[in-house]
């Protein structure tokens, strides 16, 4: 397991960022950071004690930066990291049943190359699409507090600048993600109107040259409930990809 990194006022915390930040640099920084102290402790606990059936892997227990090329037109921005998901492999939404049924819809719509994602060395790759979270490390019981929703912003409202030449449209999964996006789309020079758009399944908002569209999180309560179907998540992927320019799937 890796827990090294620097301090929220050391190398790699949110006050280095720097406008000359290439995405690549960004996402190292991010996976240094150690700017919340119960999440530092959560996400590096998790590692070291591990669930029984990834008992011989090694956990990354880190913040997991985003994924996806540097030119994105379509932005996925979801909620957090899984414990034993992404917070074992490095890599957001891979590694567990919600990767399963997120990956499984965006191969389906002609967006990633094959249909799973189990490990960062696997060899998926996406096509016009990046994937991020407005919180970075994996919280306790799946939430984090407004507090390390906030600190955790000026990492997203960075990755939103770097993006702004290509970016198109953006996915919200969960209300959650929905609410501290807006924060950063605000924050990142994006017109978001006032009062700020409801969350909803299938909402559309039109903030300047970049389209967000709204759509229920990918969690297994969802999807086990039927809340969220396979077919409700690609029709959402297939407008964001036609939204964003993007080659598809019918």
């Amino acid at each position: 397991m890796d827990v090294n990194g620097g301090s929220p006022g050391g190398p790699g915390g949110p006050g280095d960022l720097a406008p000359s930040d290439s995405l690549a640099s960004l996402d190292a920084r991010i996976a240094d950071c150690r700017a919340c102290p119960r999440l530092v402790a959560w996400r590096e606990e998790v590692a070291r004690t591990k669930r029984a059936a990834f008992a011989d892997q090694t956990y990354w227990g880190r913040p997991v930066p985003g994924f996806g090329p540097a030119d994105a037109r379509l932005l996925i921005v979801g909620l957090a990291p899984a414990a034993h998901g992404a917070n074992r492999t490095g890599r957001m939404f891979t590694g567990d049943r919600s990767g399963d049924v997120l990956y499984r819809a965006l191969h389906d719509v002609g967006l990633a190359s094959r249909p799973t994602a189990v490990s960062a060395d696997d060899g998926l790759e996406l096509y016009g699409v990046r994937i991020t979270s407005p919180v970075h490390c994996a919280p306790p019981a799946n939430r984090p507090t407004p507090a390390e929703r906030d600190t955790c912003r000026t990492w997203l409202v960075r990755e939103l600048e770097l993006l702004r030449p290509t970016l198109r449209a953006v996915v919200v999964l969960g209300g959650f993600g929905w609410q501290a996006a807006m924060l950063a789309f605000a924050a990142a020079g994006l017109p978001v109107p006032r009062p700020r758009p409801a969350f909803g399944h299938g909402a559309r908002v039109v903030l300047g040259d970049v389209t967000v569209l709204g759509c229920f999180h990918v969690s297994q309560r969802n999807t086990f409930t039927g809340l969220l179907t396979p077919r409700m998540l690609r029709d959402v992927l297939r407008t964001a990809a036609e939204t964003a320019g993007l080659p598809h799937a019918g």
